[in-house]
């Protein structure tokens, strides 16, 4: 999966097959309609917003698809449209429209561009075993009070499983332990001195903050 990749010489640009994946999972995870979650609707979708032909796109979508996100689980056959026009044997057979599966709505909660996280994470959870969702109280609440903090753990999570360092299921928390990078490190020993500081140092620290970001 390359949702992360970026250009050997453009370290902050996403390449294309990147922003490729990222629409095929933004649009599953926001669509409701089996009509917007077909290749086509897809490849269609995605070239709007690109500025580009849709048939340009199709074969790039068709292998995302059923090379890449369906063997790694993210990605299932939901159902299939029947079709009125076109070789019989389509119309027999009707137009595959996908969903994701509990791994892919896991890895759509590491998306920005993705709106209902929030909705997803409790869909995710609500689906998850006893293990995996050990801490799902206190992460719901953080995400209406930190939600950029809380969505960056799950950005470092599925970020850590494409560069081969965890598995992405069972979800655990403490699978980032070893892999930490130093903006965590940096973040919890921040919270740790936080907690411990005065109600008037807390207060001056949240003004120096102000004034920085």
């Amino acid at each position: 999966m390359a949702i992360f990749d970026t250009f050997k010489t453009k370290s902050r640009q996403l390449t294309g097959e990147a922003l490729r994946q990222r629409s095929i999972i933004i649009s599953l995870a926001m669509g409701d309609n089996p009509m917007d979650k077909t290749r086509t609707s897809i490849s269609k979708k995605i070239a709007s917003q690109s500025g580009v032909v849709w048939k340009n796109l199709y074969s790039g979508v068709f292998r995302d698809l059923d090379e890449i996100l369906i063997p790694l689980g993210l990605v299932e056959e939901e159902g299939r449209l029947p079709l009125k026009r076109g070789p019989k044997a389509l119309q027999e057979k009707g137009v595959p429209y996908y969903k994701l599966t509990q791994s892919g709505l896991l890895v759509s909660l590491s998306i920005n561009e993705i709106k209902n996280r929030k909705e997803i994470l409790e869909g995710f959870f609500s689906n998850s075993s006893k293990d995996e969702n050990e801490f799902y109280d206190i992460i719901l609440k953080l995400t209406e009070i930190a939600p950029k903090f809380t969505f960056s753990l799950f950005e470092k999570y599925v970020k850590a499983y494409c560069e081969g360092k965890l598995k992405l299921v069972p979800f655990k928390f403490q699978n980032l332990k070893d892999t930490s990078d130093e903006g965590l490190i940096i973040q919890k020993e921040f919270l740790e001195c936080f907690t411990n500081l005065s109600k008037s140092e807390r207060e001056k620290t949240v003004n120096l903050l102000n004034q920085v970001c």
